[in-house]
């Protein structure tokens, strides 16, 4: 085959735009075809031509999915091919080419891990089973404790093994690319999913090709409008801006020519979300933005990258403040580039990057380029200290084991490292560099040094002058803690002025240490207290078993730890004694029978409680019993329910979706009874039920307004309303009212949809 034809047979698959529809040439392609060029690209940069074992995976993967099918219509094994030829483009080794050609199998189809091992060994076995321990994971926004759990998975995965979660990235890129096959509910879910959690995770490993499509493609089912008004708007001045782009490429590599520098130099227009950003953060129409392409230079030496700024320099007027040495101080994720923002001929802003072509590899695979599994063309394995791109992972496992708080968990991720936070470099008086969150203060600045330092700190000394020691610390700030052996310790209120999480945990462990026996008492009243709430025998959970069960699942030796840690609020003491009303519930011979039940409901009807006239709520088998609705999930009519028999006040009437009855524990389970809704004939003319919604929209002026119009014109009552914004200009609005039944509220929730920036509406669930 010649280069032309190789090259053209190359373009079958790469994606293309189509008026910002994000497309595959790929959906039209046969597996076979599909296969073909899968071996191609592996040949074109393994060194070794041996591809037995891909191919046998493809068989295996062909035949053991014959029979399945994608939404698409197309046949399911297309899916396992694309994402192998997304792990080719990054130049994995074998073992993950296959692993993700068989990544579903076991999860899919009868084949077994342990077969999977025999056939093609362990190392590619334990990377389907990782990958198939993720596909299992859920991620629901509103479910706090759901979320961090698996996300605590997730890291783990990654450190035994950071193939895994390569492979559920360039899963997780297939399946946003056929999003459009999904309805309109999941593609929302799964946009939403991939914004929050694996677009992230690809920009802390550095991976920016799969990294910029997650973003784009979430953008683009998150909110459509806004990714559609940008692509047609960015078309309609195209030919003008590269027209523009390319005088600039002309006149640069002239330049840089004459002054004798090899180099490759191209332009790019920004992708969509990364100027949707820019105009969010920046309160900017696209218009407003006038630096929506950048340029970027890729040469032979670090030396070349500071010969070509100079020459850049030199040409153009750079904007102050713009600079950034990437190079010198590399990102996390291993990122290093010269970037700088200069005026161009006609006035109009753009942004270069300079950079090697190591340093090009780099930013575009992020750790594929360098990780330890590849091979070098004489087969040995590549040894370039890949351990230590990898601190950061190490850094949120060291965090999993000291944070037991799964809320406490998920701020860190979200709030102080945000995964990928800006960072600011700052010196010690010796000269070192310190990288410290952006936001962060003098005192996270002492617990980077150590935690002895930031113990005994009473003040700081910044360029040479005294200041507070909340005060925030800038890029280039050289720093002087001053310490005294006289010192007291931390105060908890440094817990709300410190940024990073390092110096947050140091505190806490601080005041974990001296107050140990304190919060022991503590601990042990809040259990007590917490049982006596939920009306449960405390004396029935404290069994040997149960506590050791509990010590294990957080990591403590000794009981007096989980109570010291309950005490200074590093575990929850309701997910201490759920854990063990759980075990006690398993642990029970024989559960309540229905008498059982009908005699404890026939002793509350004793005590007369009044219940809720015309409830319209039928309990089987039981006649005359309080019922109350719960205010958890708000039940209307033609929801599906369930009754709790509570102690002392009668039947709850739960939605089966609420979240309290779904995390129900087993010493609680035996407590529902069956519950439902009278006829429509019985209902018609009772009262009204509660119900109550949220509203997520982006803010507007005129939006609190716009909302409460629409239930003006419905007739309906507002009883209450909270709305509050968050720094990124998103706003909630939970509301309540009243309604006949399920069918009126959701006209009411259908036709809020409609209101201008409204995004999505939900029902109270618990």
């Amino acid at each position: 085959m010649s280069g032309m034809e190789e090259e053209n047979q190359k373009s079958k698959v790469e994606l293309t735009m189509e008026k910002g529809r994000i497309i595959s040439v790929a959906e039209f392609l046969s597996p076979d075809e599909l296969y073909e060029d899968l071996i191609r690209r592996v040949k074109k940069y393994h060194p070794s031509g041996d591809i037995t074992l891909i191919e046998k995976a493809y068989k295996i993967a062909r035949d053991a999915h014959k029979e399945q099918v994608r939404k698409s219509g197309e046949p399911y094994i297309i899916h396992p091919l694309c994402v192998a030829l997304i792990l080719a483009d990054l130049e994995l080794d074998k073992e993950t080419i296959v692993a993700g050609l068989l990544h579903d199998v076991v999860e899919d189809t009868i084949m077994t891990d342990q077969e999977i091992a025999d056939v093609f060994g362990s190392d590619v076995a334990h990377l389907v089973d990782g990958v198939t321990k993720l596909s299992q994971l859920t991620y629901e926004g509103d479910k706090v404790e759901l979320q961090a759990e698996n996300l605590r998975k997730m890291f783990l995965a990654m450190a035994k093994d950071i193939r895994v979660i390569m492979i559920k990235l360039a899963d997780r890129l297939h399946n946003m690319r056929t999003l459009k096959h999904m309805a309109k509910e999941k593609q929302m879910e799964k946009a939403r999913e991939t914004m929050d959690i694996y677009a992230p995770i690809a920009q802390r490993l550095g991976i920016s090709k799969i990294k910029i499509e997650l973003d784009d493609l979430s953008l683009k089912y998150l909110k459509p409008d806004v990714y559609y008004d940008l692509v047609d708007k960015i078309a309609v001045r195209k030919s003008e801006r590269e027209k523009y782009v390319q005088n600039i490429v002309d006149e640069v590599s002239i330049h840089i020519k004459n002054a004798g520098i090899k180099t490759k130099i191209d332009g790019r227009v920004k992708h969509f979300f990364s100027i949707y950003k820019k105009m969010v953060n920046q309160d900017k129409t696209i218009d407003q933005i006038y630096d929506l392409f950048a340029i970027r230079i890729i040469v032979d030496s670090v030396r070349d990258c500071y010969g070509a700024l100079g020459v850049i320099h030199e040409m153009y007027k750079p904007i102050p403040g713009r600079f950034k040495d990437y190079i010198a101080m590399p990102k996390k994720n291993m990122y290093q580039s010269l970037h700088t923002t200069l005026i161009g001929p006609t006035g109009q802003p753009f942004e270069i990057q300079i950079r090697t072509y190591e340093m090009h590899k780099t930013a575009e695979y992020g750790i594929a380029a360098h990780w330890k599994y590849k091979e070098a063309s004489d087969g040995k394995k590549v040894t370039l200290q890949e351990e230590e791109k990898l601190n950061w992972l190490k850094q949120i496992l060291e965090w999993q084991r000291d944070m037991s708080d799964n809320r406490e968990f998920m701020h860190i991720l979200k709030s102080d490292l945000d995964l990928f936070s800006d960072d600011v470099y700052c010196f010690t008086p010796t000269g070192d560099v310190k990288s410290l969150p952006k936001g962060s203060t003098t005192i996270d600045f002492a617990y980077s040094i150590h935690s002895a330092v930031g113990n005994k700190m009473i003040g700081a000394r910044v360029n040479g002058r005294l200041v507070t020691i909340d005060y925030v610390v800038k890029n280039g700030d050289r720093i002087e803690i001053l310490t005294s052996q006289n010192s007291k310790g931390p105060s908890r209120d440094w817990l709300n002025i410190v940024k990073s999480t390092q110096a947050r945990n140091k505190i806490n462990q601080w005041f974990k240490n001296e107050l140990k026996e304190d919060n022991i008492l503590k601990g042990k009243e809040m259990l007590a207290s917490y049982c006596k709430t939920k009306a449960v025998n405390m004396a029935d959970l404290m069994k040997t078993e149960y506590m050791e069960a509990v010590m294990k699942k957080y990591g403590f030796r000794d009981w007096d730890s989980v109570l010291a840690a309950i005490g200074h609020g590093g575990l929850k003491e309701g997910q201490i004694i759920n854990k063990m009303a759980d075990l006690y519930g398993k642990d029970r011979k024989q559960e309540m029978s229905d008498d059982d039940v009908l005699r404890e409901v026939s002793e509350q009807t004793k005590t007369k409680i009044q219940g809720r006239p015309g409830s319209g709520i039928v309990v089987r088998g039981i006649h005359d019993v309080a019922v109350r609705f719960s205010k958890c999930c708000s039940p209307l009519p033609g929801d599906e329910i369930v009754g709790f028999v509570t102690r002392g006040r009668g039947i709850s009437i739960h939605r089966t979706d609420c979240v309290n009855i779904i995390h129900m524990n087993e010493f609680d389970r035996v407590r529902l009874i069956d519950a439902e809704w009278e006829t429509k004939e019985e209902l018609a003319g009772k009262e009204k039920y509660l119900a109550e919604i949220s509203i997520f929209a982006d803010n507007r002026n005129g939006l609190l307004a716009d909302v409460s119009k629409v239930l003006t014109e419905k007739n309906v009552d507002i009883l209450t309303v909270n709305s509050r914004t968050s720094k990124q200009g998103n706003a909630t609005i939970s509301l309540s009212f009243e309604v006949m039944n399920k069918d009126e509220l959701k006209k009411v929730m259908d036709r809020l949809r409609t209101v201008e920036s409204v995004i999505d509406i939900t029902r109270s669930i618990g």
